[in-house]
This record gives C-alpha cells, sequence and structure tokens, in this order.
C-alpha cells in the first residue's frame, strides 16, 4: 500500500523538495498539500518585480494546477492546518479536513514582525510578506499619497522601490545608521541611500518609530521619536519575520526559536520533518533561498529512506531592485586577524571589499559591479586558499592566472557546483547538463528547461557566459539582440518595461528607455508601435508615419509605384454580386491586372495611387473591406467545402472559417497571420502549413499551429483536439493572442513558438483554463478598436491620416 505524505505549506521550499521527490521516485507516496494561501505554488522572491508593475503573478507561478494534476498531487488551497495529531498521525484543517499522513512536513514559513507601537492596528498598515500583502499595496497605490517604509532592509528596500514605480511619494524609515546593515558595510549602505534617494525616495536613518497617527481608524501618519511627523496613506512595516512555529508548538514537538531539526530534517518526532523559515537547526534560522534548497533536497533523500545530512548553509544576498546591483556574503566586519582588499570607483559607482582572515575570503561586498559575486561566493564556502592570487583577487576572476579571461571563460572555470541561479538554486553542472543533453541554443530554451535566470534576471550575464562556453560557435544570441542600434534593449526588454513602466507613446519610451536617437529609425519605430498598439490597445493612437508604406495607404506598392488591391472574402466564399462589383471596378479604373491568390481572394494590380480611395467608394457599396493583404495582422482564413458539398467532409469548415475570419480580421499581430480550415484529413485547404490550422475530424476540431511555407518550409505541430467550434474558437483565439503579447516584431509564428518551446505553448493554451481566459478576454477586448475597416474610415474622411506616404526613403527600403 502506497505511503502517505502530507505537507503543510507550499511556498518555494516544499515546492523544491516536491520536485526533487516525484523526480527521483513519482510512486513513494500519496501526496497531499495543505495551503493556507488559496492558490498555487510561486515564487515568493519575485514578490518585488510584482509589487514594481515588471511582472504580474501569473509570471512568477511555479508550479500551477496541471502541475499538481500531471503529478498525482493533491493540493487543499486555503486549507490551513490548525492541528496535528501526533498519535492518530492526523492533521485537521481550519475548513474541517482531517487526513492521515505515514510522514508529515511541516513547512510554515515565517510571520512579518509587527511593531507594537500605537496605532499599529490601523487600516493602512500593512506588511510585506506574500502576494496578499502585494495585492493590497497595489490597490493602495492607486490612491496615490505617501507610503512610508518602517525598515530599511532588504524586503523594505524592495516595497519602496515597487510602491515608488507605483507613483506613490515614499519615504524609508530605518533605525540604524546606514541601510541593510546586516549584509553591507558602512560604505556600500552609503551608496545604496544615495542610489534610493536619486530615485526619489526619501531616506531617514536613525529614524526611531513613536507612533503610527491616524484618523477614523484609518492611518494618517507618523511620528518619531524626535517629534518629525511624516504624513502618511499607508505605513508599510518590514523590520523582520519570526519562525511560524505555533503548530508545531502545540502539538509537542522541540521548538525553541524556530521548530528544532536534527541534521536529517527530522523534528523531535521520526515522522515530522520540518522545512524552511520555520526551521533551527544548530541554532540557525534561515530567511534566504539557497539554504531552504538545501533542506528540502535533504528531505526529499531522506523520506525515500536515504541519509542525507543538512550541514548549515552561507548565504549570499541580492537586491532585486532594477537598476541597482548589489551582492553580499559571509562575514564582512572588522576583527582581528582580518584584513581587506577595497576597489572604489567612483565615477563608475562601483565598489567592491573582500575581507580576508588567514587568506580565505570570510566575506564578500559587492556594489555597482557584481558578477565575480558567485566566483567569491564559492571561494568563500571552500575555504579556498587566495594567497597567489591575492595582488589581483579584487579584479576578478578574468585576472587570475595571469592572461585575463574573456567572461565565457571566466565562468567555464567555476566548478560544476557553483551557484549561478540563486533565486532558483541552480548550480552550473544543471545548466551545462541541460545544455548539452536537451540540444539548447538560446536564453530562452536555458530558462524554459532549468528556470536559470527566469526569476529576477540578475544572473543572466552568466548564464549567457555560460552558454557561450558551452556551445561555442553553435551559441545563439537572439534573445539579446537590441531592437535596433538606437538601444541596448532586446524585444523582449522593451516590451516587458513598456508594460512595467506604463508607457504609452513612442517618446515616452524613448525618453524612459534612454534611446540614443531624438525619434527612432525605421526598424524600431514599427515595432514600438506594434507593442503599444498590442499592450494598450485602447489608450494607444496608432501612429501611422511608425508603419511602413502598405500598412500606411492600405495597399501593397508594387516596383512600379502602382498599388494592388485585395477586397476581404470571408472565407474564401464570394457572390455574383461582389464578383460583378470588382469587374465594373477593373473596368472603371483601368487595372490591367487580377488574379486570383493564393489565399482565395482576387488581387487587383496596377491601380493608381490617386484612384485607390475611389475604388474603395465603390467596392465598399456591395459591402466589401479590406483584405489587409498588406498587414502584419489576419490575412486570410483559407477554407474547403467541408460538409456543405464535399462526400469526405466532417464538419463544417467553411462556415467555422468564416466564423473565424469575422472574429478575428482588424487585429494586428507582429508579423503576417495566415489560417485555414480543411473540413476532414485531406486537408484541401492546407492547413498544416499555416500559421494555425484546423483539420475537422469525426470528434470535432484538431487545431495545428507553426506551419510555414515561405522562405522556410515547416509543417506545423498539433496543439490539441478539442470536441466543438466554441471550444476550438476559444483556443484560436488564445492562442493568437498569447503570441500577439510574446512575440517580437516581424517574428513569425513558427519562429516564436521554437523561441518558446511548443510543450510550453500547448501547457498555457489546453491546460491552464485561467490563462487561456486571460488571453482570449484580452483580445476580445482589443478587438472592441481594433476592427475598424480602413478603407471606409478613409472614404468617409474619419481617417485624418495624411494620404501620401512618407518620404522616407529608409522606411521604404525597410520595407
Amino acid at each position: 500500500m502506497t505511503k502517505k505524505l502530507i505537507v503543510i505549506g507550499n511556498g518555494m521550499a516544499p515546492g523544491r523538495m516536491l520536485e526533487k521527490l516525484v523526480e527521483a521516485d513519482a510512486s513513494a507516496y500519496d501526496i497531499t498539500i495543505f495551503n493556507a494561501e488559496p492558490r498555487v505554488n510561486y515564487n515568493r522572491l519575485m514578490l518585488s518585480p510584482v509589487l514594481s508593475g515588471e511582472k504580474t503573478y501569473r509570471d512568477i507561478i511555479t508550479h500551477d494546477d496541471a502541475w499538481y494534476a500531471s503529478h498525482g498531487i493533491t493540493l487543499q488551497k486555503g486549507e490551513k492546518i490548525t492541528s496535528v495529531d501526533r498519535d492518530a498521525k492526523t492533521v485537521t484543517s481550519a475548513g474541517g479536513i482531517t487526513a492521515s499522513y505515514d510522514k508529515l512536513v511541516i513547512a510554515t514559513g515565517s510571520s512579518p514582525f509587527i511593531i507594537p507601537v500605537e496605532g499599529h492596528e490601523l487600516e493602512g498598515v500593512l506588511v510585506y510578506r506574500d502576494l496578499d500583502d502585494v495585492d493590497a499595496m497595489l490597490s493602495a497605490a492607486k490612491s496615490g499619497g505617501r507610503a512610508v517604509v518602517i525598515g530599511g532592509g532588504l524586503l523594505g528596500l524592495e516595497a519602496a522601490a515597487g510602491l515608488k514605480e507605483q507613483g506613490m511619494d515614499v519615504t524609508v524609515l530605518h533605525l540604524m545608521p546606514t541601510l541593510m546593515e546586516r549584509q553591507l558595510d558602512e560604505a556600500s549602505g552609503h551608496l545604496l541611500e544615495k542610489a534610493f534617494k536619486d530615485r526619489g525616495v526619501d531616506v531617514l536613518t536613525k529614524a526611531n518609530t513613536k507612533r503610527i497617527l491616524g484618523s477614523s481608524g484609518r492611518v494618517t501618519g507618523v511620528e518619531l521619536e524626535d517629534g518629525v511627523i511624516i504624513d502618511a496613506a499607508i505605513v508599510v512595516m518590514a523590520v523582520g519575520i519570526r519562525p511560524s512555529t505555533q503548530l508545531a508548538k502545540a502539538a509537542g514537538l522541540d521548538v525553541k526559536r524556530g521548530i528544532v531539526v536534527a541534521d536529517d530534517m527530522r523534528t523531535s518526532d521520526p515522522d515530522i520533518f520540518a522545512l524552511g523559515e520555520c526551521v533551527e537547526h544548530n541554532g540557525h534560522c534561515y530567511g534566504l533561498v539557497a539554504p531552504l534548497y538545501d533542506m528540502a533536497t535533504v528531505i526529499s533523500q531522506n523520506l525515500l529512506d536515504g541519509s542525507a545530512l543538512y550541514e548549515g548553509s552561507v548565504t549570499a544576498t541580492k537586491l532585486k531592485v532594477t537598476g541597482i546591483d548589489l551582492y553580499s556574503a559571509g562575514d564582512f566586519a572588522q576583527g582581528e586577524g582580518r584584513e581587506e582588499i577595497v576597489l572604489r570607483d567612483a565615477t563608475a559607482g562601483v565598489y567592491k571589499r573582500l575581507v580576508l582572515q588567514e587568506n580565505r575570503i570570510v566575506g564578500a561586498v559587492l556594489y555597482g559591479e557584481t558578477s565575480d559575486g558567485p566566483w567569491f561566493f564559492d571561494l568563500l564556502k571552500k575555504g579556498k586558499d587566495v594567497s597567489e592570487m591575492r595582488d589581483t583577487l579584487i579584479f576578478g576572476q578574468a585576472f587570475q592566472g595571469g592572461t585575463p579571461l574573456d567572461p565565457s571563460a571566466a565562468v567555464a572555470a567555476l566548478p560544476d557546483d557553483a551557484e549561478i541561479c540563486g533565486c532558483n538554486g541552480i548550480c552550473k553542472s544543471t545548466i551545462t547538463s541541460a545544455i548539452t543533453s536537451k540540444g539548447l541554443t538560446t536564453l530562452e530554451e536555458v530558462r524554459t528547461h532549468t528556470k536559470a535566470s527566469a526569476s529576477c534576471g540578475s544572473c543572466t550575464g552568466l548564464v549567457e557566459q555560460l552558454m557561450a562556453a558551452t556551445l561555442g560557435a553553435a551559441y545563439s544570441p537572439a534573445a539579446i539582440t537590441p531592437v535596433c542600434g538606437c538601444t541596448d534593449l532586446g524585444h523582449d526588454e522593451v516590451r516587458r518595461l513598456i508594460l512595467a513602466k506604463e508607457l504609452k507613446s513612442i517618446p515616452q519610451v524613448m525618453q524612459e528607455l534612454e534611446w540614443k536617437t531624438s525619434c527612432g529609425c525605421a526598424k524600431c519605430r514599427p515595432a514600438l508601435n506594434y507593442y503599444l498598439v498590442c499592450d494598450w490597445p485602447e489608450e494607444y493612437a496608432d501612429d501611422y508615419q511608425s508603419r511602413y508604406i502598405n500598412e500606411r495607404v492600405h495597399a501593397n506598392i508594387q516596383k512600379d509605384g502602382t498599388y494592388s488591391v485585395v477586397p476581404r472574402m470571408w472565407g474564401g466564399m464570394t457572390s455574383s454580386a461582389e464578383l460583378r462589383a470588382i469587374a465594373d471596378v477593373v473596368d472603371k479604373y483601368d487595372i490591367p491586372s487580377v488574379k486570383c491568390t493564393g489565399g482565395q481572394r482576387i488581387d487587383m494590380l496596377g491601380v493608381k495611387k490617386e484612384d485607390l480611395p475611389l475604388i474603395w467608394e465603390d467596392l465598399g457599396k456591395v459591402g466589401f473591406v479590406s483584405g489587409h493583404a498588406y498587414a502584419k495582422g489576419l490575412r486570410t482564413v483559407k477554407t474547403c467545402v467541408g460538409t456543405d458539398w464535399c462526400r469526405f467532409g466532417t464538419q463544417d469548415s467553411t462556415g467555422f472559417g468564416i466564423r473565424l475570419e469575422k472574429f478575428m480580421w482588424g487585429s494586428w499581430t507582429p508579423a503576417k497571420l495566415k489560417l485555414a480550415v480543411s473540413g476532414c484529413p485531406r486537408n484541401c485547404s492546407e492547413a498544416t502549413c499555416k500559421d494555425i490550422g484546423i483539420i475537422c475530424v469525426d470528434s470535432g476540431f484538431e487545431i495545428h499551429f507553426g506551419g510555414a511555407a515561405g522562405l522556410e518550409i515547416q509543417g506545423t505541430q498539433v496543439l490539441g483536439t478539442l470536441p466543438t467550434e466554441d471550444e476550438t474558437l476559444e483556443h484560436v483565439v488564445a492562442l493568437t493572442q498569447m503570441y500577439r503579447e510574446q512575440g517580437r516584431y516581424l517574428e513569425r509564428i513558427y519562429k516564436w513558438a521554437d523561441r518558446i518551446g511548443y510543450e510550453e505553448i500547448r501547457r498555457q493554451i489546453m491546460e491552464d483554463a485561467d490563462k487561456r481566459k486571460h488571453y482570449f478576454d484580452r483580445f476580445v477586448a482589443s478587438q472592441k478598436v481594433a476592427q475598424v475597416d480602413p478603407w471606409s474610415e478613409r472614404v468617409s474622411g474619419k481617417d485624418k491620416h495624411e494620404f501620401n506616404p512618407m518620404k522616407t526613403l529608409e522606411m521604404e527600403a525597410a520595407e
């Protein structure tokens, strides 16, 4: 009979433990998790980017519902365990659920410390510990005003930076003389304080809070011991944490400051393990993720009758605030027998300090330039004698051994167990083995398969250097290629910052992201215009001067300067009235060529520029709208006759194709988008080489995506099969929106899918119902403003854009 494992708590540490456990033996236990929060596991280290707006909750999910289901794990959300009966070996939740266990893991984490000053219970006094706290701060920030953050440690400064990004005025109050005094020395603390002040955050050190002021039950300000009063709309307490031990204490386990565990991570009850911030091991309680991951690995092995031991941890700290590089490790206090090496570069804002004892690094503080942090940390953990490199040690790994190493060679020289990604506890060998065994060549692939650099991103440079060292010439750095020469930022970073900083115009983007040119170029302006249209469809005013010539004049320019006009024929269907209107236009305006296109439409070529509005007006009289044959958007939905006429048809492919096209036309996408619906597996409409294709089968609709039949030839991959038109439409639209939001400008859907990973796309669209609905709703909302026929707008005069093409040779050359 399968043994039962119950886990109390669903934070990062138990999440890592379960990963290790199911990887080693997925059938060893029947696993149930009780989580007090009403949600899945997420990366708490990334709450700071969520607060600042750089990420969303969905971006920081570690294990979604599908992960638990695929591993047969029962997750009880919003069920706080209130008691443990060790004799009966059961746990009981606040909701009345009682479950039995053979082995129990208590991972109750920690609770934020609340300063018991007068007014601490007022509405608007918040803490910063979990997603609910972040949501409360985001809600408060909408009303503006001043936020007072009590505590200048790691969490307090991250909260201050996030609230500042949300538009609040912010004051940080810190009791000690310098910020982050536990992790930084006086000099680096001074640099950090200056960096926050430069961002417009007020910082008061040696500031002791006397009481919190309020009116009608709500906070209005903070009074300090020296009598200074600071107005406040909210007060955030971030002054430390305490292990959450109440449950363990009530169960009769040995508890001191934390739940006491032995080296094998067992509590005083051999069938109960404790894990994470609630733990006390050899007198130490840990609040950083690396030790918790070490504990998780030990427990996962010992749950499978192993004999692993946890020997304590040396920790390193990073501040997760965009634009501030800070790294701290070990003990950097002055003391007898210690010496220090210091490097200062005031112009560059760089400060480095190493503390040595008996020719070994015991502490390191890096500010402004932190790439050598993991190397110094590795030397510290291993107690390596550094006497032979003493003279050049402060300059980093690249300057050791006589000949300076390039960055990729330096990271290649790190030992296999050197930690590269602190947020996710990923060491060098994990990354290199994934690269070689799975054939990974891009940063996104490495992130998908290992999670390295997928969180705060501060280790991205190290991961890229490691990829370069591992792959050599095969390394593809496309992920970090700048948008153009006007910026050093890549497409993904630009898109992320547009959302994070709520940038809603091209001048705003260029100013905030420090463009090198005053108004951009023919490469970046169309890309920025698309990203703004996609991200802020109801707020951003489409800038036609930043579109290519075809999109500006709503027709395809030909080599002789004339234009091509293609009216939309829904699903390739037409009528005698429409054909007659086309024939009349061809005769009336002396159009020299008429051709059937591969997308089942009719193309009129050789149209004079001055005739375009008149032709559009005549075609509009019978209901024609623009076919968007010129667009970075939905072009066509090709269909076969399906069940209407074909004896092999299994579904109404024509009707469904028309429905899709009418639902989706007008939507801008990173590159052109072509769809097809085939009525049976004979595939007469060639759905398996389109961007998105649908094959009608007896049981419903098989969705394909990622095809190409142009410069590159590539067949589609199957997304999934669905029984109804409604479900299929929702999935196709959600897939399109996912591509719209993640694709780089001019990147076809197959290239995007290759980069993101087909399995990841399937997971989000087919398995995650909430995320799919999010994409679908976003698409529907954008269509309210996008689904406007540009031909009729131009004819009616509603479109006020200048008709003549921009006289910019660079733009036309780029087209």
